[in-house]
């Protein structure tokens, strides 16, 4: 027999738990420095980070990571998605779109000793710019080439034109980036962790590793895998990476140049895959935080006195397509079919936070260009059912990829989603082959090199401009999604090159009309994920993007 537990005693226990997490605290304290005067703040992550070279890597939990260590010319508003100085104090461009002017933050000083100029900025771009072998696969230049297109000389067809022009540092603190032609990824796209600038003295180290392999097996530089090798100019510097024990270690930065100092000693990152071991884990004071609390978990721990803040919604998980694996997947019946299968209220109701909504397109509602108008696809079995017999594929059977060992913002139980659309799937008919995969690097990069029929992925908005999701999956050809429409990739191009926004927004909404007409894929929700503190910390303030500055973080 189950005793109910009268709201006193649930009081208790959440004094109980604050109190384990202050002796926690006191217990790091007391092993990292005998005086007793360090503090540590520890942060259950969901995954490791791929690289600690922000560079070479394009998911939430790298960057998470490295966002405390390296700075980007631009960043965002604490708990915003406006664009504000970073280690620029100022930037404009030339009429055109294609020359921007960076005035440099005076003062600032990496972590390693070297200061930054305007010609660290450049040497930093192209570095990017003359990357070679297999640092033009995606798996390790997916942001560089996804804003600034390819290489100083290109050595596949399947890797874009270059944008990028070059950089020149007409004084110490000043630094122009020149492009080929504009792009709505400017000014956003100086904001991403990806183009964090690194010292020069570390970029010079860095070039004596190198990265190996192709395709799917992809073997990251040495120099990005282990702590203390990479510089950059934040609160916080890289000091330890334990693969073993899935820690990753940082030290406040003394010189940091930033009104935000880091509010506590250490800051410890530890890998905890499974949401209900890092909920766990907190009860028990062995973490002080954790991401992308389960829906079912949010009033628990509230009851207990712990703090759960809720993000904005600014994602989308969706179902991918790869068209060209198989030729029934490029049939437009046959996509529709799948879409009309899925139920995806239900995961909805059954999955997400409240706040979650169902998608009709591939950008929330949260983000300007989004259409009323575009085609919707009900769930409707029925139909589904009727539209592969009319296509020929009643036998149809779909390689389903889904990812292990992870959460995401836009995804909170992978397994648990894969296992609802599977159902709904193969009540029509379809013969579905489960194909898991753990996060870093495998799913990625299967899915990225079309190795899936079909997958489960999302995008959390990098910044505030639809290009950022649309163009991101859809201006051209790629593996991932395995089409070609000159249609859609010549509306994105032209709404690329829109210099005016509402003009841009409007092309938007055309845009995402002529894309659901086509069905590349199936959008499936957009979720407010939820993220969860100690009642003894001061927590960061909430990003609708997920860019929480830990340097935010003190004990009460």
């Amino acid at each position: 027999m189950r005793i109910a537990r009268p709201r006193a005693a649930k009081a208790i226990v959440a004094a109980l738990a604050i109190g384990m997490v202050a002796t926690a605290c006191a217990s790091d304290r007391d092993e990292s420095d005998s005086s007793g005067d360090s503090e540590v703040f520890v942060f259950g992550a969901a995954g490791d980070p791929a690289a600690l070279d922000p560079s070479l890597a394009s998911d939430g939990e790298s960057f998470r990571v490295t966002r405390a260590a390296f700075e980007t010319l631009l960043e965002h508003e604490p708990g915003g998605t406006e664009l504000v100085p970073g280690l620029a104090r100022e930037w404009s461009s030339n009429e055109e779109g294609t020359e921007w002017t960076f005035q440099l933050q005076e003062g600032v000083t990496f972590h390693d000793g070297a200061e930054l100029t305007g010609e660290v900025v450049c040497q930093n771009f192209d570095r990017w710019y003359n990357w070679s072998g297999t640092y033009q696969n995606t798996t390790l230049s997916y942001y560089w080439q996804g804003v600034f297109g390819g290489f100083a000389e290109n050595e596949s067809e399947n890797v874009p034109e270059p944008n990028y022009v070059g950089c020149e540092a007409p004084d110490e603190l000043t630094a122009t980036i020149t492009v080929e032609r504009p792009s709505a990824n400017y000014p956003g796209g100086f904001s991403l962790q990806a183009f964090a600038i690194h010292s020069p003295d570390a970029i010079e180290a860095y070039a004596e590793d190198d990265a190996s392999g192709s395709g799917e097996n992809i073997t990251f530089p040495a120099y990005s895998q282990e702590g203390g090798t990479v510089a950059g100019t934040g609160p916080f510097r890289i000091t330890e990476w334990n693969k073993g024990n899935g820690e990753v270690t940082l030290e406040r930065f003394d010189e940091y140049w930033g009104e935000t100092k880091a509010g506590v000693d250490t800051l410890v990152f530890r890998t905890i895959p499974e949401e209900s071991a890092r909920r766990q884990e907190l009860q028990a004071g062995d973490i002080h935080g954790y991401d992308l609390v389960a829906p079912a978990d949010v009033r628990t721990l509230e009851d207990e006195g712990f703090q759960v803040p809720v993000r904005g919604v600014f994602n989308i998980l969706y179902l991918g397509i790869t068209q060209e694996r198989q030729p029934a997947l490029e049939d437009l019946q046959v996509r529709q079919a799948i879409a009309h299968a899925l139920d995806r209220q239900n995961i909805v109701d059954t999955q997400l936070p409240e706040g979650g909504v169902q998608a009709t397109q591939f950008i929330p509602d949260t983000v300007a260009g989004y259409s009323e108008d575009v085609q919707t696809y009900e769930y409707d079995p029925e139909l589904a059912q009727s539209l592969l017999a009319e296509a020929g594929a009643e036998d149809l059977t779909l390689e389903f990829c889904y990812p292990t060992e992870v959460t995401r913002p836009y995804m909170p139980a992978p397994v648990d989603i894969y296992e609802l659309l599977r159902a709904d799937l193969e009540a029509v008919g379809v013969t579905v082959e489960p194909k898991p995969l753990t996060w870093n690097p495998d799913y990625q990069e299967t899915t990225r090199s079309g190795g899936c029929d079909v997958y489960l992925l999302g995008w959390t908005g990098d910044f505030n401009d639809a290009y950022n999701f649309l163009g991101t999956w859809f201006d051209g050809y790629s593996q991932e999604w395995g089409f070609e429409n000159e249609e859609i990739f010549d509306l994105l191009a032209e709404v690329s090159a829109e210099p005016d926004v509402a003009t841009r927004e409007a092309m938007y909404e055309e845009a995402n009309v002529a894309i659901m007409d086509f069905l590349p894929g199936v959008p499936i929700s957009s979720s407010p994920p939820s993220i969860a503190f100690s009642a003894d910390v001061n927590p960061p303030t909430t990003s609708p993007l997920t860019q929480e500055n830990f340097a935010e973080v003190s004990f009460k």
